[in-house]
């Protein structure tokens, strides 16, 4: 990139439904960690998004909005049933739409991952508690009868209808990262002999059903995105299988399932990758490991690119223009999913798109100072100190780059109470 032409990341970019987005930065989803105890969004959303929707985004994505008052993914999560909160969603995506941005509500529902802190009675398609070192902290779930599904459906339509009406300007239902739709789509997840178990015709069934209920709420000039696994980082089976064999949601049955996305009509897939028991990335220690891994999922990415017509995000691991940049003009992806980063630098897309800025975001190694500390509490330290940063900017201050670890496990517990020590997503963080 030079500073005499216009970088690849300022073109616009029409989708499917025919709506056109005005460049490629896709603020990519983060839990704000801002609702109150009734769930509803505040006004730190509001200065939040304002700030990001001068920043110079395309599109922002919101942070887990879930359908399930009683089912929440994480501690602070806003949840959309009915339109009790209607005005506040609405001054919330006043706010994410400024300067022509594009402001989607990401709908969810967790599944088994709702922590035992805040949800003794969560549901998944099958039973068992959830592996690994974090499984203590989650109640063992209720397998999902037929009636509960199809309700599960409606919410997801209802709230996307009810997001529409408030002002955004899209949805993207999230199908990865181990929350429910993901579950249905693991086998190892998904035991179910019905329906909606078996192979992955069957598997998909929920995410089809969900997506087909939504754009019929919303109608066809309506964006949907879908965030999917590109796998699950896929898990042997526990029981008695040789080595090599798997169980979970690999990447030929991701492929398959983004095909059968695009015939339906989705907008934009976003890739993504892990879940809490296999998560992508388990470290602290921000831009080091940055430059070690670089970029994400691109060699999925680079699979996928003759296999789909549809535009793809790629979110994960851009920290400059240049990075941004050779990605676009391999045509690995048409969106820059950026997230992180932008919790430090609001205005990051203006600054390259308008500033010609061509240097590095660098992220901390986010630390308590103490080793015990570090090690019992870092996929926690990390997420909390992006919190953090973002209620920062929702209180109306500038984020802090040199707050410590220790804050952070100060905010969470000080915001959460004792949820603050229920895990969330050890994956990697956009």
């Amino acid at each position: 990139m030079t500073n005499n032409h216009a970088p690849r990341v300022a073109a616009p970019l029409t989708l499917p439904c025919g709506v056109t987005v005005k460049n490629r930065f896709y603020k990519s989803a983060m839990n704000e960690a801002m609702a109150g105890r009734n769930c509803a969004p505040t006004e730190r959303h509001v200065r939040l998004y304002r700030t990001w929707a001068d920043g110079g985004s395309g599109v922002l994505v919101t942070g887990n909005v879930m359908v399930d008052r009683t089912q929440l993914g994480e501690p602070g999560n806003v949840a959309v049933e009915d339109e009790r909160d209607l005005a506040m969603l609405r001054r919330w995506a006043e706010a994410g739409t400024r300067n022509g941005t594009h402001c989607w509500m990401q709908i969810n529902h967790p599944g088994r991952q709702s922590p035992i802190t805040i949800n003794q009675h969560p549901y998944a398609p099958s039973g068992g508690r959830l592996e690994g070192e974090y499984g203590r902290f989650f109640a063992e779930p209720t397998e999902l009868t037929i009636e509960q599904i199809h309700d599960i459906v409606r919410r997801f339509a209802n709230t996307a209808r009810i997001a529409k009406k408030a002002g955004f300007t899209g949805v993207e239902i999230h199908a990865a990262h181990g929350y429910l739709i993901n579950q249905f789509l693991s086998s190892a997840d998904n035991r179910r002999t019905d329906e909606y178990g078996g192979d992955i015709e069957h598997r998909a069934r929920f995410l089809f059903e969900v997506f087909d209920a939504v754009r019929e709420a919303v109608g066809p000039a309506f964006p949907i995105a879908v965030k999917l696994n590109s796998s699950d980082v896929p898990i042997a089976v526990k029981t008695g299988a040789k080595d090599g064999v798997f169980a979970g949601f690999d990447e030929t049955e991701s492929i398959w399932v983004m095909k059968q996305l695009e015939r339906r009509g989705v907008d934009l897939i976003d890739i993504s990758g892990g879940t809490l028991e296999q998560p992508v990335i388990q470290t602290t220690s921000g831009a080091v490991e940055d430059r070690r891994r670089g970029v994400y999922f691109t060699e999925f990415a680079r699979r996928v690119k003759d296999e789909l017509a549809v535009p793809v995000a790629l979110t994960g691991g851009f920290r400059s223009a240049h990075d941004m940049e050779r990605a676009l003009d391999e045509d690995i992806t048409q969106m820059i999913g950026v997230a992180r980063p932008l919790a430090l630098v609001p205005d990051l897309p203006t600054r390259i798109i308008r500033d010609h800025w061509e240097g590095t975001v660098d992220l901390p190694w986010v630390t308590t100072g103490l080793k015990a500390l570090d090690k019992a509490f870092g996929g926690i330290l990390v997420i909390s100190w992006f919190e953090l940063q973002m209620n920062r900017i929702g209180r109306g201050r500038k984020p802090n780059p040199r707050i410590g670890g220790m804050r952070a496990l100060c905010f969470a517990i000080g915001k959460h109470g004792p949820a603050a020590l229920t895990p969330r997503r050890r994956k990697g963080r956009q």
